[in-house]
């Protein structure tokens, strides 16, 4: 058996019920994502992550990459499980049908997504900047690009990079120094960039570059930057690769974790370019593709979690040491008592993580198809709120729950032949991918809460009330009921503060932001969590048995076992955050 099995009731439950995938089958153009379809694309998905792409994760992890003629040679594995991925249209799910794509809702993706995290965190970051990429050629590309490069891309053909970071601007964009200068229909492209992910690779025959650029008479800051497409190989007339273009890898970083995946020091030398969207407006074309990828990186947050919670659970029950009170024999050690805490930790956050990124992929999908614009309106606010929070806390709990799964293990899990080190050490630049846990935070604050006078919040906490009083009258629920309600106070109370406090000093949204983002987190993570419970109540009075009744019972112990442990931890944030930024700024640099 693979080390890895995709938790396909889990999944459904998740998209089915939680996401509310008849909300999207009504939509425009997803009337084929039918139940049974998704159902049936889930198993077939669930085969290839795990007999296919899961074995390759260990592999990549010894092998690593390296740069050799020219360009970056990956493990022999991952262009075999690559050519089985494009072969099967995997890339194409959903991709639109103009250019080749199923069409499919975005919620499926992300399922999909998450198989191929689990399966191999490494290889797994390829085919998502891919996407990433296509949709921001989609939106900003001119007619011909889009012609030129989404029909191989959604095919698998091609793959994308993003290319922003630079040596001596880190995540301060505006220091960009890398040049675009006019060369008659396209531009000559110079500079370096660094920790570009996938930034080549021989899985394909061709890799395009999204680069950010200035142009020499742009303004200064993050105003004059501009978005190019460059690709590896100029295309021929008939489309196909051609000439080698101006851009090439220097080198390879030597991480920490996910060493499989190329992390690449970028030469452009007057490599040719083509402008993506409008000149000077660079950085606004290139969200489309950046957006997409924090909600991906949160999701490696819940993948790593779950491929890391499988292992610690089939050791904790196959290990047996020592006695249980009660019991007689040895036992094993899933029945001791700390163990049982650990497991049941990571089990009840992958859950919750795994809801809070369905259920915003859901409100990303209806942000685009449904046909009221006021609707549509609605669910964006929810996308923006929310996409800091799926990104920065499932990654920060990414790192508590692998670091769990070590624990599980005990010396075992500290020796690197086991492989469960491995999960902790990839999951490890999930959090400062896309933006780090500071940068997602003061998003959430300054820009998704503040800037709209908290009214995107103010409609999450009236979705939570409506529940609150529809979960309330519920048997056998109190307990959940009891930790949700004090969960909202919570966020409530937060946003107040914000509200009353942020002007006072300009260090105090920083100071808070950390803080409401875990609050936000744990707390709609608890949400969705009670709302499965109260789903699970209800199969469970309408006669469910067997299996499926063990399935729901299971959702409403998790459920009441996050409100009793976690929930609280809701009440910490919310002091920490209202404590201020006075004693943060007390001590002097030196005297740190």
């Amino acid at each position: 058996m693979s080390e890895y099995q995709a938790p396909v009731r889990e999944l459904l439950f998740a998209i089915r019920d939680l996401a509310g995938l008849d909300r999207l089958t009504a939509l425009p153009g997803y009337g084929e994502a039918t139940a049974d379809t998704v159902e049936a694309i889930l198993e077939e998905a669930a085969a290839l992550a795990a007999n296919v792409i899961s074995p390759t994760n260990g592999i990549g992890d010894r092998q690593g990459t390296r740069v050799e003629g020219g360009g970056v040679v990956v493990p022999a594995e991952f262009k075999a499980i690559y050519r089985e991925y494009q072969a099967g249209g995997w890339a194409a799910v959903t991709a639109p049908e103009e250019f080749g794509g199923q069409g499919l809702p975005f919620l499926l993706g992300v399922a999909l997504e998450e198989m191929w995290c689990s399966a191999n965190l490494a290889w797994s970051l390829c085919p998502m900047l891919t996407e990433g990429a296509a949709r921001a050629i989609e939106a900003h590309g001119s007619e011909a690009l889009r012609k030129a490069y989404l029909p191989k891309m959604t095919a698998g053909e091609w793959t994308g990079t993003m290319n922003l970071t630079e040596p001596q601007a880190g995540t301060d964009l505006a220091a960009l120094r890398t040049q675009a200068v006019p060369d008659g229909d396209h531009y000559r492209i110079s500079g370096q960039k660094i920790f570009i992910t996938w930034g080549d690779h021989d899985m394909t025959e061709n890799v395009v570059h999204l680069v950010l650029a200035r142009l020499p008479d742009a303004p200064p800051g993050v105003r004059g930057i501009s978005l190019f497409l460059v690709p590896k190989f100029l295309l021929k007339a008939d489309g196909t690769p051609g000439e080698r273009n101006g851009v090439r890898p220097i080198s390879v970083e030597h991480k920490l974790g996910i060493h499989g995946s190329p992390t690449c020091v970028m030469a452009f030398d007057k490599a040719v370019g083509y402008l993506v969207g409008e000149l000077n407006n660079g950085l606004a074309a290139m969200f489309t593709m950046m957006n997409h990828a924090r909600l991906g990186v949160g999701l490696e947050g819940v993948a790593v979690s779950e491929r890391a919670y499988q292992r610690a659970r089939a050791y904790a029950k196959d290990r047996v040491q020592g006695r249980v009170a009660g019991e007689t024999g040895r036992a094993p050690i899933i029945r001791h008592a700390d163990v049982r805490r650990m497991l049941f930790t990571m089990k009840a956050y992958i859950e919750a993580m795994r809801s809070i990124a369905y259920v915003t992929a859901a409100d990303l999908d209806l942000a685009r198809r449904h046909p009221d614009e006021a609707t549509r309106a609605r669910h964006q606010s929810r996308v923006e709120l929310m996409t800091p929070v799926v990104k920065g806390w499932s990654t920060e709990m990414g790192q508590v729950l692998t670091s769990l799964a070590v624990q599980v293990h005990g010396g075992m899990g500290y020796v690197e032949e086991t492989g469960v080190a491995q999960y902790l050490r990839d999951a490890r630049i999930t959090t400062i991918y896309e933006g780090t846990t500071g940068i997602q935070a003061n998003d959430l604050v300054g820009r998704k809460i503040l800037r709209d006078g908290g009214e995107s919040l103010k409609q999450l906490l009236a979705e939570l009330r409506a529940f609150e009083a529809e979960l309330a009258p519920a048997a056998g629920l109190a307990v959940i009921s009891r930790g949700l309600a004090e969960g909202r106070q919570a966020i409530e109370a937060a946003g107040a503060w914000l509200a009353a406090n942020h002007a006072r000093h300009p260090a105090a949204p920083g100071a808070a932001s950390y803080h409401m983002l875990m609050l936000l987190g744990t707390v709609t993570g608890g949400w969705q969590l009670a709302r499965a419970a109260l789903i699970a109540r209800e199969r469970i009075a309408a006669g469910a048995t067997g299996p499926d009744r063990d399935f729901y019972q299971a959702k409403i112990v998790t459920a009441t076992f996050y409100a009793e442990q976690f929930l609280p931890l809701a009440t910490a944030h919310l002091r920490a955050l209202q404590a201020g930024p006075d004693s943060l700024l007390a001590m002097t640099d030196d005297q740190f």
